[in-house]
């Protein structure tokens, strides 16, 4: 097994035409959660991948299951269980000057309620390679916060390269609780995925440049290199991957990543994205810089994985059905003429 990852799937209903949630009678139906995301992506691009998760025994359970079976991930260590409930969320597109919004409905959802000892993560780091998750999960509760945990240490027992992504959700806890619960979990973590803005509210930690908080795009690659290195430098991750994302309006952004290992800095291509479904992006960078990383290292995995995120862009639904063969023709200035 090449990548194991752990947390929370979701129903994800949309209004078509970019309506209001309030005055659609349609909602798009499709499936995503980071974790999941991440698992999938890997797996079209070729590694064997397994997703673990608490799941209801029910029709959306179901939905769930078979979908992540559908793109060749292994669900055989998923957790299932009569009760609790299937988590939703919603995603309402908008135009400027009206933003995307999301919209939580996953209180009380399986995963959540998970307890250590409901998996067996012996059993499951059996072989593999790298284990990834996300700061979601253990933003979902204690209980999950505490399997979290349990699944970071059996992963480095097993000998596994461990992956986090900060991914801090203000609408699931508050900025001191994610670093209270995360900071210790750090011990466990070689590789950490993250944006400028999650590290500064959940570590403390920032460039050197003074900006409002609302300038994000004013904040150069230089900085987010400096973010990355006092991240190694607190921590003693192995390799740190900064992405950073330029909103020149709702549909239109620029994205890329920097990367520090080993004393180095590595920055990837920028690309301009005209965006059809920006949600999941950043797990789609999270899949190919780890795809790169297992086959050709750090400096082509931030190449890749900025290339494939981008492509990401272009695609609706959590899921990246982008090709590897895509992202490298992107990373060798491909056209947008009509392929025929």
């Amino acid at each position: 097994m090449d990548i194991v990852t752990f947390g929370e799937a979701m129903v994800r209903l949309s209004p078509p035409d970019f309506q209001r949630i309030e005055q659609t009678n349609r909602l798009d139906v499709r499936i995503g959660g980071a974790e999941l995301n991440v698992a999938v992506a890997a797996s079209r691009l070729g590694l064997k991948t397994r997703w673990v998760s608490r799941i209801t025994r029910n029709p959306l359970g179901r939905m769930i299951v078979n979908e992540a079976r559908k793109h060749g991930v292994d669900t055989d260590y998923v957790v299932w269980t009569p009760d609790d409930r299937v988590g939703l969320y919603f995603v309402e597109f908008g135009a400027s000057p009206r933003p995307s919004s999301v919209l939580y409905d996953r209180a009380g959802s399986a995963i959540s309620r998970i307890e250590p000892g409901m998996v067996d993560w012996d059993a499951v780091f059996a072989g593999a390679r790298l284990f990834h998750c996300s700061g979601i999960t253990p933003a979902l509760g204690d209980s999950a916060a505490a399997v979290t945990l349990d699944a970071l240490q059996a992963a480095k027992r097993a000998g596994c390269t461990v992956s986090y992504d900060l991914n801090y959700r203000a609408k699931l806890w508050s900025a001191e609780k994610a670093r209270a619960v995360q900071e210790p979990m750090m011990e466990f973590v070689d590789i950490l995925i993250s944006t400028e803005e999650d590290t500064k509210k959940v570590f403390g930690i920032q460039g050197d440049a003074t900006v409002d908080d609302d300038s994000f795009r004013a904040i150069s690659s230089e900085t987010y290199a400096v973010v990355a290195r006092k991240l190694s430098e607190r921590f003693g991750f192995s390799a740190v991957a900064i992405t950073l994302r330029e909103d020149i309006s709702v549909w239109r952004n620029t994205w890329g990543a920097v990367a520090y290992a080993d004393g180095h800095v590595y920055e990837g291509p920028r690309f301009e994205v005209e965006i059809v479904d920006r949600v999941g992006g950043g797990d789609s960078f999270s899949a190919g810089f780890l795809y790169g990383m297992l086959t050709e290292g750090v400096e082509y995995g931030l190449r890749f994985g900025n290339a494939f995120s981008a492509l990401a862009h272009s695609i609706p639904g959590d899921f990246n059905y982008g090709t590897k063969e895509e992202a490298e023709a992107l990373l060798k200035g491909g056209n947008l003429r009509i392929r025929r």
